[in-house]
């Protein structure tokens, strides 16, 4: 890990994230803002892959 990234990590609050893994079951509230009005669409799927570490970290669901 370089400097900068060890920086950003320890300055960078945590968000409580449940734990989760490849093959689990999820749902994801996706917010849409479409001009002034806003809304939250939620769907099941099931995660298909994880991949990176802490702020950058992203997840595949199907």
């Amino acid at each position: 890990m370089n400097a900068v990234a060890f920086v950003h990590e320890q300055l960078t609050p945590k968000p409580a994230l449940p734990a989760f893994k490849a093959g689990d079951n999820i749902t994801v509230n996706y917010k849409i803002v479409e001009g002034v009005k806003e809304r939250i669409q939620s769907f099941k799927g099931d995660v298909i892959k994880r991949q990176g570490v802490g702020a950058t970290a992203t997840f595949t669901v199907r």
